[in-house]
């Protein structure tokens, strides 16, 4: 389903189709494709279909039932959606069924999106090429023997794949970029608080987001717009105004200041180098400045970013017991025997491994030496940015260091699998908003993203840029 937001609102004004027509082709669609990439972990079709048939009661009463009208969106599956499923990608809430919907869910559906599923993710969104689902890898519909990324893989997937408009997904250090990158999509990922938490699956509290994909910088634009804005339910939300994002895609990017931050680009010497480089030469074409700037704690991104996220996952996935929302081990005749039983069971390798790792820099004697260490250089990352915004008004930068990999290459060696976030984990620890868009693709098909990370809550000029790229003819 390649139609735009634009297109089904259009289409749902003239009459072309209705809402339901379009939910039940989304549906069709879905189901006939999925056994190809798993991207979906299950479909929702009564409450794509009831939701589909208000937006048709609405256009039928003469009302604006709202800027995603009739858009078939898929939910990454660590988002709550009420009386539906929400596994995590985990075997340990593989029958849970979620009491309430998360605010970004609500906020899409009042806007008269149309969610038509939950899509598949690597185990309580922890890994970087979505092998680490407990319900099977995705595979990435660019080339199906590739992954997708990670952890909103799902997200990206069904989005190149055609089977979804949009998507929502999450990022803790660049899950919902290095899909966007490796799918060819856009993937965006707002300011820390920006966009509600509340019902959002925790895996690092401190560095968690909800963002959109889309197929291009203006539905992404549009998905973020409605979602965005200050909730009650989650503390950490912002107060900021949220302006017309779609508004503000001018194309007029002349004299903004582009920043190429040169520790990122050190030694990237690829394909991808090449096409970020073409790239930066398009954005000086259509009038803005290029200066070099320089984020001088970069080197520490990736020690500083493990050290806090398995930190946050060590504490909140303390919950899962088998006591309250999680299936139970049927083995252990003891409380504590079915507490490890449980948890031994249903953790995958790679939650496991950072549980393991985030106890242990919590651990009487390495908190001060690990955890706060580890925040003060975090402040030092942020101040590099701060510093760095003074200069320009937007940085460049890679995605990732390669494109797509092959299924399995990396999942022996998490060392390799954790340094493909090298690029995105430094905006996540800063909080600052960070896109990606397609900037071409390599000799042999695949898709590279170039990153593009502005100042806390200027997502405007980010889309205004992302916009003016897009549109340049030379993606």
């Amino acid at each position: 389903m390649k139609l735009a937001i634009r297109e089904i609102r259009a289409g749902l004004r003239s009459g072309q189709f209705s809402a339901r027509e379009l939910a039940s082709r989304a549906l069709a669609h879905a189901g006939a494709e999925n056994p190809k990439t798993n991207a979906y972990l299950h479909l929702t079709p009564e409450r794509a279909l009831a939701a589909a048939d208000a937006v048709d009661a609405q256009l039928a009463r003469g009302e604006d039932p709202g800027p995603l009208a009739g858009v078939p969106i898929a939910v990454k599956d660590v988002i709550l959606t009420k009386d539906i499923r929400t596994t995590c990608g985990s075997r340990l809430l593989e029958h849970y069924v979620a009491p309430y919907d998360a605010t970004a869910i609500m906020r899409v559906e009042q806007a008269g999106a149309v969610i038509v599923g939950k899509t598949n993710c690597d185990e309580f969104a922890m890994g970087s090429s979505n092998e680490n689902s407990a319900f099977g890898p995705v595979r990435n519909p660019v080339d199906l023997e590739r992954v997708p990324g990670g952890s909103s893989g799902g997200s990206a997937a069904v989005v190149a794949q055609g089977t979804a408009v949009v998507s929502l997904g999450s990022d803790t250090g660049g899950s919902i970029r290095q899909p966007a990158s490796f799918c060819g999509i856009v993937g965006v990922t707002p300011t820390y608080g920006r966009v509600s938490r509340y019902g959002l699956t925790a895996f690092a509290s401190s560095l968690d987001h909800i963002g959109p994909f889309g197929g291009s910088v203006h539905d992404a634009a549009a998905v973020l717009e409605a979602i965005a804005g200050r909730d009650p339910m989650d503390a950490t939300s912002a107060f900021a105004p949220v302006p017309s994002y779609t508004a503000g895609l001018t194309g007029d990017v002349r004299g903004m200041r582009i920043g190429l931050p040169k520790e990122y680009f050190a030694g990237l010497a690829s394909e991808t180098g090449d096409l970020i480089a073409r790239g930066v030469d398009t954005l000086r074409r259509l009038g803005c400045e290029v200066h070099e700037v320089s984020l001088p704690h970069t080197e520490y991104a990736i020690p500083c970013y493990y050290v806090i996220c398995t930190a946050e996952a060590s504490s909140n996935l303390a919950r899962y017991d088998g006591v309250r929302y999680t299936s139970r081990s049927a083995n252990g005749e003891t409380l504590i025997d079915m507490y490890r039983n449980t948890r031994g069971e249903g953790f995958g390798a790679e939650c496991k491994r950072r549980i393991m790792l985030g106890t242990y820099v919590l651990s009487a004697g390495y908190y001060d030496a690990y955890y706060i260490k580890a925040q003060r250089v975090r402040t030092l990352i942020a101040r590099d940015f701060s510093n760095a915004f003074q200069q320009v008004d937007a940085i460049i930068a890679p995605v990732s260091p390669f494109p797509a990999f092959k299924l399995g290459e990396k999942l022996d060696d998490p060392m390799q699998m954790y340094l493909s976030d090298i690029y995105t984990i430094t905006g996540s620890l800063a909080g600052i908003p960070c896109m990606s868009v397609p900037c071409g693709a390599t000799a042999a098909g695949l898709p590279v993203g170039m990153q593009i990370l502005c100042n806390h809550f200027e997502e405007a000029a980010m889309f205004r840029l992302a916009h003016a790229f897009e549109n340049s003819g030379d993606t």
